[in-house]
């Protein structure tokens, strides 16, 4: 590889560094309000977890498809067209007025959800087998970025100062454009960011996809009700296990999204701009390991090992955190968590990519975000029914969960570092 082409790639990556994360900020933002603005639209704990759900319900569908229409068609395009149809999912999500219009939103934003996977497609594209790992970890770091400012920012928007700091400014009318308009705030911002997002994708993020590379397996295989996407996860072999981890880490990670919410404000007594917070502290974390520490870890450390690693923190901070009944002890666990999913996230996706065919990155990495899409559909449901019937029930079983993992990474580590390839 030539010095010009390692600096069109660096160029690349940093390309769709910025487009994944300016996605993500608009992601993190609505993330920690779902559960408060559907429980004041009446929802129960169940219909929080639906909420949540829903988006991952229709990624499961979609992600796939996306990701083999951009094995055929390009990453460019596919990207343009899913961060412009979450500008118009997260316009709907500002002008919700009721649990209902919440949730058509958020499947919206699911049927569009296909920017991560192809952004995943992207960097296998543009980097070598060596380099995948540090690649993902820079999707993964976006991933915190978007997590730490998103929440923040949500923290900020729907903060009570926010009505008296515009009153200040504007007087009285401003505190009663907030009082009638502010929970519409956060909706408005992460469509604009989405709007930003596609403008970083026309004007700076080139084709990844050489013209005339081989076009990969056909779009209809990658539909969830066929037999093509169900394949790689039922014929055997490392391919299959490491599909089967992404499902089952996407329900550890995503039963948080509706039992923590509800943990906090039951058991801890913590409002919504607070648990925006916890969530954006989670982010930090994040960024500090997929930015950097995942780059120096990968060089010293098989991708496997760190995998397992992760996993077992994860379980173990799952496993604790109903004994966290203070806020700075919340702290504390949700730092091991975002350990945890840091050292198993861009691991898990890197070693997916290497037993893949290359003319079908998009296609494979597609069915790996449509599985664990599916995890995203059972973890939120799964948390918000148990937290219906206690706060703390959902933690443990969860975490003996994610330790199933463990078992699956053991199963898949042998030969997994290696290059060789195994054609999906």
């Amino acid at each position: 590889m030539t010095e010009s082409t390692r600096a069109t790639d660096r160029g690349a990556l940093a390309a769709v560094f910025l487009v994944v994360l300016v996605d993500l900020l608009g992601f993190g933002l609505v993330l920690p309000l779902l559960a408060h603005y559907g429980m004041k639209y009446g929802a129960s704990a169940a219909g929080v977890g639906v909420l949540y759900g829903s988006y991952s319900m229709a990624q499961l569908v979609f992600a796939p498809v996306w990701g083999a229409i951009s094995d055929r068609v390009g990453r460019r395009p596919v990207m343009l067209v899913s961060t412009a149809g979450a500008v118009l999912a997260y316009l709907l999500f500002a002008v919700a007025d009721s649990y209902a219009a919440l949730l058509v939103s958020r499947i919206l934003a699911g049927v569009m959800g296909g920017n991560i996977s192809t952004a995943q497609a992207y960097v296998a594209d543009v980097t070598s087998e060596r380099d995948r790992a540090k690649g993902m970890g820079l999707i993964g770091a976006a991933f915190g970025i978007g997590f730490v400012l998103g929440p923040a920012l949500a923290a900020l928007l729907t903060h009570p100062a926010m009505a008296q700091a515009a009153g200040r400014w504007a007087g009285d009318a401003a505190v009663l454009w907030f009082a009638d308009h502010g929970r519409s705030l956060p909706g408005w911002t992460a469509a604009g960011l989405s709007a930003l997002s596609f403008c970083l994708v026309a004007l700076r993020l080139p084709e990844s996809k050489p013209a005339g590379a081989p076009a990969g397996s056909g779009i209809s295989r990658s539909f969830v009700l066929s037999g093509g996407f169900w394949k790689p996860l039922l014929t055997g072999g490392p391919l299959s296990l490491l599909l089967a981890c992404s499902l089952v880490l996407a329900i550890g990670h995503s039963t948080l999204y509706s039992a923590f919410p509800i943990y906090c404000q039951r058991v801890v007594g913590l409002e919504a701009h607070r648990v925006g917070l916890q969530f954006a502290w989670m982010g930090l974390i994040s960024v500090l390991i997929q930015g950097g520490l995942i780059r120096r870890l990968v060089q010293r450390y098989r991708e496997s090992s760190l995998f397992i690693v992760g996993s077992i923190v994860f379980a173990v901070a799952l496993l604790v955190l109903p004994l966290a009944r203070t806020e700075g002890a919340l702290s504390a666990t949700l730092a091991l968590l975002a350990i945890g999913a840091s050292l198993n996230g861009p691991t898990l996706t890197s070693l997916i990519s290497k037993r893949s065919d290359p003319a079908s990155y998009g296609r494979i990495l597609g069915s790996a975000q449509g599985f664990s899409a599916l995890g995203r559909v059972i973890g939120p449901v799964w948390g918000g029914v148990l937290a219906g019937w206690s706060p703390i029930a959902p933690f443990a079983p969860t975490a003996l969960l994610v330790g199933g993992l463990v078992v699956l990474g053991v199963a898949a580590s042998r030969g997994i570092d290696s290059p060789s390839r195994h054609p999906a």
